[in-house]
């Protein structure tokens, strides 16, 4: 058995913790919520630290420093309350009692096969420097 299948999240050491991450970027998507329901919508405009090659922050040591609204997710929070996640997120999955996707990382052994999937936010994310903030509802996914 795989260390995801055989530790909690609490559990995992530092490197293990930090290896669940699949590099699709999805999480730095700025996201809306909708003042009637509080559902999220994810947009397609991205936070500006985040590298659309590689899909990894280029400052992550300092991420929240520079971007205030970032969210540093910690071994010890209830990731069931994380559901601005994406679905596919290996931390909300493992927090939800679920298997890792086939193209995981961890699961391939290949460290592009989220881009090779085709689920990393490359193809699409703008950077929110070029976005006029005001205009972030007509970027809404599907």
């Amino acid at each position: 058995m795989k260390f995801w299948e055989l530790k909690s999240l609490e559990q995992m050491n530092p490197i293990e913790w930090e290896s669940l991450c699949d590099g699709c970027g999805k999480c730095c998507l700025i996201k809306l919520e909708d003042e009637d329901t509080a559902e999220i919508h994810f947009t397609s405009v991205v936070c500006d630290l985040i590298d659309l090659n590689t899909c990894r922050c280029t400052n992550y040591a300092a991420r929240c420093k520079l971007v205030p609204d970032c969210i540093d997710l910690k071994q010890h929070q209830n990731f069931k309350d994380y559901t601005w996640l994406p679905s596919s997120c290996a931390y909300r999955l493992l927090a939800d009692d679920k298997p890792l996707p086939s193209w995981h990382p961890l699961i391939t052994g290949n460290p592009n096969s989220t881009r090779l999937a085709g689920v990393t936010i490359s193809s699409y994310a703008v950077k929110e420097s070029s976005v006029n903030a005001n205009d972030l509802q007509h970027y809404i996914l599907d």
